[in-house]
């Protein structure tokens, strides 16, 4: 009898020992910046190959098409209007819209409690408590500024310059216009070469970082933010000739605006810039995102390689993902900052340590970048993190429902607060609220009939019932969550009267 009681102990403090080690799992986040999420295929074999390891979602938004707010987003679990960071806040009377409001809980803060928490690469983490530059932080960090400091050091340059920008009009405080300097598609070879690549930078510290965690007694934290293939396409070489346009048969929204899509893109970046190409030029733009796409693939490779290397990766909690998509020339549209599925949707993968096995291997229902760190709360048992907008994923990866109805998505300017958009994805549904100013836009897509968004329902009458009730679901989230905007009383009845009869002819159900 005593034998079978050691043995119980015994048997239960080998059990707690191994729930001990899953909860301090090393936890890697690798994140790109504006990777389409239809990139992930032939040209990514690496990032196929934490696919084939993990779990794929598939129907994955982001919380805001822009990286500040979808970075705030995605490292607090709250929606922008809750955690305060609506835009990139370039502009100086706008620039409180850009930050993190002081206090707001976050990953960074408490998993650097029991983690050795690392942040490498682009740093757009904005919060009013300057955690990145507090000397008392609980996170190392090497950032953009760390990369210029050293490529200065040994006489090169960053990537990019003023060739690949161009002048466009920007909405400041939602009240008047200026003209600011922003990216275009342009391309050219990165002559310094990839060892002097910023990206490739990262990963070098990367893999120090995990070679040396080996030696630490806290598991790692490690959240790797990659650049590419985020312009400008200053591109070094292999990745600069490594395809030719013939090797794509790019998707057929491309270089097409539709008789239904807001007219109010033309007042953004994204149709100012993206309307002046054709879709031959965009034909020839393809190869050089797609080169960066390659590339930073190859990081990750090296990662990847390092983790297994190091005994780290069988162990590892990694989550891959980017922060918000590419138009690449589709509606006729360049970068994000619009709610179509190609600036919207993004890649998301979560591989587990191999003692968890999901019961799924693919998720279609639809989720949120906000909806991360509750999962990563709830999986490493994570105490005093306080409430989120997101949901756990975790039922659902036991085959559960998670009870989310609905994704909602805002976008509220680039450097500066206006054009704002509002959106929500309700199973096969995605209606969009586009304003500039006092002017109301509408587009409604259905995503199983129409996964391109080239026919706008919401000019068909038939469908108002689908609108209206979309646009109070809308409007609630918008009072829940304090939205700054406003919107007007009978925006679709107001768009229908406002909207011409030819472009309603044009279009069908």
């Amino acid at each position: 009898m005593k034998q079978i009681v050691v043995f119980i102990i015994g048997a239960l403090i080998v059990q707690q020992q191994a729930l001990a080690q899953t909860k301090q799992a090393p936890v890697i986040i690798i994140m790109c910046d504006q990777l389409r999420y239809d990139a992930i295929g032939e040209y990514t074999p690496h990032i196929n190959e934490l696919k084939a390891d993990g779990v794929s979602f598939n129907r994955t938004y982001c919380a805001s098409p822009l990286c500040a707010p979808s970075r705030a987003a995605f490292f607090t679990g709250k929606y922008p209007n809750d955690n305060g960071c609506l835009i990139n806040g370039w502009q100086d009377e706008d620039a409180h819209y850009g930050e993190v409001k002081s206090g707001t809980l976050n990953m960074y803060g408490l998993l650097g409690d029991n983690w050795n928490s690392r942040h490498i690469g682009k740093q757009h983490f904005v919060t009013q408590d300057k955690i990145d530059k507090d000397p008392q932080s609980k996170t190392k960090w090497i950032t953009p500024q760390t990369y210029k400091q050293w490529v200065k050091s040994v006489n090169e340059k960053a990537p990019g310059g003023p060739q690949f920008k161009a002048m466009l009009p920007e909405l400041v405080s939602n009240k008047y216009t200026q003209y600011k300097n922003y990216s275009t598609p342009k391309y050219d070879v990165y002559k310094p070469g990839l060892q002097y690549f910023d990206d490739n930078y990262y990963t070098d510290k990367a893999i120090e970082t995990i070679n040396e965690s080996k030696h630490d007694k806290k598991p790692l934290f490690l959240s790797l933010m990659y650049l590419s293939p985020h312009p400008p396409f200053d591109v070094p070489e292999p990745y600069y000739s490594k395809f030719k346009p013939e090797d794509f048969a790019i998707p057929d929204n491309i270089g097409e605006w539709y008789a239904g899509q807001s007219t109010l893109q033309l007042y953004n970046l994204t149709g100012f810039i993206g309307t002046r190409y054709t879709k031959e030029q965009w034909k020839q733009v393809w190869p050089k995102y797609f080169g960066l796409v390659s590339l930073v693939d190859d990081e990750i490779g090296r990662v990847i390689d390092a983790l297994k290397t190091n005994g780290l990766y069988d162990k590892a909690l990694i989550i891959f993902t980017s922060d918000h998509g590419e138009m690449l020339g589709s509606h006729s549209l360049w970068q994000k900052m619009c709610m179509y599925e190609e600036s919207a949707r993004v890649p998301f993968i979560i591989k587990f340590p191999s003692d968890y096995k999901p019961a799924l291997k693919e998720v279609n229902d639809n989720v949120s970048l906000i909806d991360v760190w509750p999962t990563l709360i709830d999986y490493l048992d994570i105490d005093n993190a306080g409430n989120t907008d997101g949901q756990s994923l975790m039922p659902l990866l036991q085959g559960k429902a998670t009870g989310r109805k609905n994704v909602f998505i805002q976008y509220d300017g680039n450097g500066a607060y206006g054009n704002n958009q509002r959106c929500i994805v309700e199973g096969d549904y995605k209606l969009i609220i586009d304003t500039f100013k006092d002017e109301v836009f509408i587009e409604l897509y259905n995503l199983s009939t129409d996964p391109l968004e080239k026919n706008n329902l919401a000019v068909n009458i038939k469908y108002e019932a689908i609108v209206n009730q979309l646009i109070e679901k809308v409007k609630k989230h918008m009072s829940d969550t304090n939205d700054l905007l406003k919107l007007p009383d009978n925006i679709y009845q107001n768009f229908v009267t406002h909207y011409t009869t030819s472009n309603k002819s044009s279009s069908g159900d």
